[in-house]
């Protein structure tokens, strides 16, 4: 037997340094052909280290629900789960959960945590049958709070799947590289008899994430049964390249669930990979634009509260669709190098993500309003309502799949910061305070420091530590909304660029060297529905300043299905404003832009609101609170409107700092 061991840690040796060669010569893991080579390439996980204020969201969710949802929500997360085992929940929450704390316990180094999460890999892995399959597999009767049945289902897989990459992306783990192989094929020989929507119809529409992990597999391995399982799998998913492209798909209310929609947006892009044919970017495209059309919010996502339920500001916005369709943007930036994308995953991650997670990331909102002027237990125009508490803060409130799933939001952010490039260079896609580890050129480390109070600041500092002179491409994403760019390479002006492109440096290196990148933020409006409007510069969209009385509401009547407790807020100061109409050459004069000095390490509520704008408007006496909500909204420019005669002074702070907010506003003249 010790023997067998020593053979076996030997093999786990020489299989590691096997997958290492793989991906020389950046080494990273580029594609394997008849794969498209992708333009950007994901750096191991931890390899990227949060700091400043991204760093203490991350601190937060430690201390938080992230890593302590086994005590807080011990009925789905405790050693009954299906996952570990027991005869408990079976389904997906229990990997929701680990998706975020494991991406979160490697990027912290945090031992602790690290350590909640190897129960959970570890079953996983030694649930394998001979056959391939792995999870769950008993079902059992009904339970409160509990998903016992539907074990088999294809669906809890993908995001064990998910799990299991980011794992083997920290550890070099070789049983990763087993397991998939052995349940890949099981898939390509038990899915042409019982289909993704055999269970039920979620795998059906979550398809990309089964996808991409087998084209990672073989990108690993090169085993040619994995094309043709992915042509098989995408086959079997829904088809939303041609919902996109032909169909009402995105205009009609009620068409498609919204996390379906946040996650399946990848779909295309993802299958581009091995048949780059220009409909799977074109449809996309459309995708995205009709979004925006038929169902975007300033905050960055879409009305879907749950099926897809157009732009009145008043309709809400699930959780889990910010976070999955931050990972979708996420995975289609490596993959394209779309500047779009990068900004959309900072509209998103600036805005609607902070706005509707607590601060001590102890409790959420399953439903976020773009205007939210009551966040109480009511019933409102949802398309699914949970006895009225999908506005309330609360860890259990409205229904606990975003309790579950919400912790990838900020570790995955993270690990999409920088990216490894084919040219065996750097990429800076998307900013926030960080430093990152990442080999260049012929295999040379080099650290690379980014000191930033972006969003809110317009600078981003980057300081490079080599241990020698070295040639290598910097690659830095300008966004579409900056109309001219500044970069500077050790003081001095390299070159000023226009928005919307990826700038690439191409020199050599040395310790100290610092380049600067400048993104001058100017104020913009933007059209929403009944022509109401938002105010945003940079990233970031920003919304009225409203006093809040905040209650704690102890909740005897559901406690299983909704919680022991969650907040309700109210306000405190008037809301039904309409900004004065002004053209857009003259919003610098009409909206003044006022900084509290230092940014704090956590910006991200009305106390800490590092920018605020003032500006005029008029109180609309008839738009009024219905329903708890404001009331239909005033087409914007009304004729003969009324309007108070006089002007008061308003504050507008960041989206993301808020709990109540106007952020899309009527206009009066």
């Amino acid at each position: 037997m010790k023997l067998k061991s020593i053979l076996s840690i030997l093999f786990a040796a020489f299989a590691f340094t096997a997958v290492g060669q793989v991906k020389k010569p950046a080494m990273y893991m580029n594609s394997r052909a008849p794969l498209r080579q992708n333009p950007y390439l994901e750096l191991p996980l931890g390899a990227i280290k949060p700091q400043g204020w991204l760093r203490e969201m991350l601190i937060r969710q430690k201390n938080g629900a992230t890593g302590n949802l086994d005590k807080l929500y011990p009925l789905v997360m405790n050693e009954r789960n299906g996952w570990l085992g027991g005869d408990g929940d079976q389904w997906e929450r229990g990997p929701y959960w680990i998706d975020g704390l494991l991406p979160l316990a490697y990027i912290l180094e945090d031992k602790e945590l690290i350590a909640k999460t190897k129960p959970w890999v570890e079953w996983a892995i030694r649930s394998q049958q001979p056959d391939g399959y792995f999870g769950p597999s008993k079902d059992y009767g009904p339970e409160p709070g509990v998903q016992r049945n539907n074990s088999r289902d294809w669906w809890p897989k993908m995001v064990m799947l998910k799990i299991l990459k980011q794992y083997h992306s920290a550890t070099g783990d070789q049983r990763v590289i087993t397991l998939m192989t052995n349940y890949f094929r099981y898939q390509l020989k038990e899915l042409p008899r019982k289909p993704l929507d055999h269970w039920t119809f979620w795998a059906r529409y979550r398809g990309g994430d089964n996808l991409m992990n087998v084209y990672w597999l073989y990108n690993q391995t090169g085993d040619q049964f994995l094309l043709e399982l992915g042509d098989l799998i995408h086959k079997q998913t829904f088809d939303y390249t041609n919902a996109f492209l032909n169909t009402d798909l995105l205009s009609k209310e009620g068409s498609i669930h919204c996390v379906n929609l946040a996650q399946g947006m990848k779909a295309p892009i993802i299958y581009y990979q091995h048949h780059p044919e220009q409909k799977y970017l074109e449809a996309t495209k459309k995708g995205f634009a009709d979004i925006r059309k038929f169902n975007g919010m300033a905050h960055g996502l879409y009305g879907g509260d749950e099926a897809l339920h157009g732009n009145n500001p008043t309709q809400g916005s699930e959780l889990c669709s910010a976070v999955e369709m931050l990972f979708s943007l996420e995975s289609m930036l490596e993959i394209t190098g779309n500047v779009n994308f990068a900004d959309q995953i900072e509209k998103i991650a600036f805005n609607a993500l902070p706005a509707q997670i607590s601060d001590d990331f102890m409790g959420r909102q399953y439903f976020q309003q773009a205007n939210q002027v009551m966040a109480t237990r009511h019933m409102r125009n949802f398309d699914v309502n949970h006895h009225g508490t999908d506005l309330c803060f609360g860890l259990l409130s409205g229904y606990p799949c975003c309790t579950s799933n919400m912790h990838q939001g900020w570790p995955k952010f993270t690990q999409n910061l920088w990216y490894a490039t084919p040219d065996k260079g750097v990429a800076a896609l998307v900013y926030a305070p960080s430093e990152a580890k990442i080999t260049v050129a012929n295999g040379t480390e080099v650290s690379l420091k980014e000191e930033t109070n972006y969003p809110f600041e317009e600078t981003v500092r980057f300081t490079l530590t080599t241990g020698k002179t070295i040639a290598f491409p910097f690659h830095l994403r300008i966004p579409e909304w900056c109309k001219k760019a500044s970069i500077k390479i050790n003081g001095r002006v390299w070159q000023e660029v226009n928005g919307n492109q990826i700038v690439q440096i191409k020199r050599e290196w040395k310790t100290g060297d610092v380049v600067e990148l400048n993104l001058p933020m100017h104020l913009f409006k933007n059209t929403w529905y009944e022509n109401s409007v938002s105010v945003e510069r940079g990233p970031i969209t920003y919304a009225l300043k409203m006093g809040e009385e905040v209650k704690k509401v102890k909740n005897d009547k559901d406690p299983i299905e909704y919680g022991d407790s969650y907040e309700e807020v109210r306000p405190t100061t008037p809301w039904n404003y309409g900004l004065v109409e002004v053209a857009d050459k003259n919003l610098e004069a009409a909206y003044k832009i006022e900084k509290k000095g230092a940014v704090s390490t956590f910006p991200w509520n009305l106390e800490n609101a590092p920018i605020q704008i003032k500006t005029k408007a008029r109180r609309i006496p008839s738009w009024q609170l219905y329903n708890e909500m404001t009331g239909p909204i005033p087409y914007s420019v009304m004729y003969q409107l009324e309007a108070s005669s006089e002007e008061e002074e308003i504050t507008l702070v960041p989206y993301g700092c808020t709990r109540l907010r106007i952020s899309q506003f009527p206009v009066v003249r």
